[in-house]
């Protein structure tokens, strides 16, 4: 998502280094260029597959305290309150640091340190403000909230956040030079001790102390605690192709491997990518996949998603029987498919390809843009708001509008469900063939899904499949999502006629893919929605 990350990840790779060793240290990069979503202070996932075929995914999600329970969140009435995305208590325990460490211990080569200096360099020495990033502080000035008047009201818990992105009470302007010497030294302590120089020590004390003064609850203890978890992938086939991504608390690939098995009896290709037909099969799989997402999905170490049965041909068929070619299914009669059950916008993505064929899809957030909007003291980094990403009440949609069930409410050390889904995907022939990922929260699978659609079911080109406008649909609210002139009046015509309801939104997605042809070389695109750049 931003040029100065993505040389210094191609910086890497030209002096030797593998295709994890390029997303780590673009990953911390990103954690100083990018500060709306790159992060210390939040979590991800990424799933990797070597040239030799080994295959595994990375689980870095945030989680909550050990002192979280829903009623911190709701009001005496049971109903919400902001305290779950503004402020000190929206803040779960940070997982990045601690999974780009575990992710370069299995397969980085390349000295950590090394990994951690072209971040280090770009905070301590500054680098000049592009238009985006002004474009973006002056987006984090008008979210933050005026200060206290006076002393009687408060400590301000922004105060840090506007020190350091906003030096002078202001948006640094293009071509001025932004350095941060506090998140240099922050950076400084991870090379030298790993990530104990984070989750224990000076910085560990500071992210407590800025939760004891704002009434937080993530403590010293939690952060020593936090373990990143290697998983296997989610593996499912679609014509012929075969896709790993990542399996819960990541809710990207089960409702992925459940759209592609609906739409797996319907050709797609023989559909115009922008007429009505194609948006609806498309639209009604996404209907049909979501509801289950929202009710059964949630952190495995604390509940037991029905993955075999989700997963399964026999169900898919069975969601795929239900849906009219001619007609729209209210959502208010698509329920969970399996019945009742036993009692994730801001974020960015990065692909990489090394020499030897080896892929990293990296996927990492603080939640929604600039996160809690807390800046922990002394240390020039923001803390993630991922206790939104829970289900607070039953029932009542979060900030991305979706309704989930029980399998995902509060407890402590539980990961919160979330939508990232980095992905990669092998040829028929099982050659690396797609390597792609997106921001957008609950959007982010339905743009991945597209990328997929595009690629296999079109045989678009990389720079094609990035550009294409896309749609969404995620079950509540029952309303086709499109991007603005995206689709055509006759089809958006004719849609309406077949009982959908529309809403026309900005950007969906922000897709950074790389695609490996038939004759083994790679191109790259990165989505034109943002700011980002191929480092070829």
């Amino acid at each position: 998502a931003d040029s100065l990350a993505s040389e210094v990840g191609r910086s890497v790779l030209d002096r030797g280094g593998n295709a994890v060793d390029a997303a780590v240290a673009a990953a911390f990069a990103l954690a100083v260029t990018f500060p709306e979503a790159g992060n210390l202070g939040g979590g991800g996932f990424l799933i990797v597959r070597l040239a030799d075929g080994t295959a595994a995914a990375l689980d870095f999600r945030e989680t909550a305290p050990a002192a979280a329970t829903p009623e911190l969140f709701l009001d005496a009435e049971g109903g919400t309150t902001g305290r779950s995305l503004y402020g000190p208590l929206a803040a779960g325990v940070p997982g990045s640091v601690r999974g780009l460490e575990e992710a370069h211990r299995r397969f980085g080569s390349l000295p950590w340190n090394d990994l951690l200096e072209p971040a280090i360099r770009l905070a301590a020495e500054g680098f000049p403000v592009g238009r985006p990033l002004h474009d973006s502080l002056r987006l984090l000035e008008s979210l933050l909230p005026p200060p206290p008047d006076g002393p009687g009201d408060g400590e301000d818990p922004f105060a840090e956040t506007r020190s350091v992105f906003l030096p002078s009470g202001r948006a640094p302007s293009p071509g001025e030079r932004f350095v941060q010497p506090d998140l240099a030294a922050v950076l400084r302590r991870i090379a030298q001790a790993g990530a104990d120089g984070f989750y224990r020590g000076e910085t560990a004390g500071r992210i407590a102390a800025q939760m004891r003064a704002g009434g937080g609850i993530l403590t010293e203890e939690d952060l020593k605690r936090y373990e990143a978890v290697w998983r296997e992938p989610i593996r499912f086939r679609y014509r012929g192709h075969t896709v790993l991504t990542m399996p819960p608390p990541s809710s990207g690939g089960v409702t992925m491997a459940a759209i592609a098995g609906i739409l797996e009896r319907t050709d797609l290709a023989s559909l115009p990518h922008d007429g009505p037909q194609r948006a609806h099969r498309l639209c009604e799989a996404m209907r049909r996949a979501y509801a289950d997402r929202n009710a059964y999905l949630g952190d495995p170490a604390f509940v037991t998603p029905p993955l075999d049965e989700l997963l399964s041909s026999g169900y898919a068929a069975r969601r795929a029987a239900g849906i009219d070619s001619l007609r729209a299914t209210p959502s208010v009669e698509i329920g969970p498919g399996l019945g009742p059950f036993g009692e994730g916008e801001q974020t960015t993505h990065l692909s990489v390809v090394d020499a030897a064929g080896s892929a990293v899809s990296l996927t990492t957030t603080i939640n929604t843009r600039f996160g809690s909007l807390v800046t922990v003291r002394g240390t020039g980094f923001l803390l993630n708001n991922e206790m939104d990403d829970f289900t607070l009440r039953p029932g009542v949609p979060n900030y991305y509008g979706l309704v989930q069930g029980r399998a995902n409410e509060i407890a402590p050390g539980k990961r919160m469900l979330s939508s990232m889904t980095p992905t990669i995907v092998l040829d028929p022939d099982d050659r690396l063939f797609l390597v792609t990922g997106s921001p957008g929260g609950a959007r982010i699978i339905s743009t991945v899904f597209q990328t997929l659609v595009h690629a296999i079911d079109d045989g678009w080109n990389a720079e094609q499949i990035v550009r294409a406008p896309r749609i969404h649909h995620q079950h509540l609210p029952d309303r086709i999502f499109f991007e603005y002139g995206g689709l055509p009046f006759a089809a958006y015509a004719r849609l309406e006629e077949m009982g959908h309801r529309l809403e026309a939104v900005g950007a969906i997605g922000e897709v950074q893919l790389i695609r490996i042809e038939e004759d083994g070389s790679r191109t790259g695109a990165a989505d034109p929605r943002g700011s980002g750049r191929v480092a070829p």
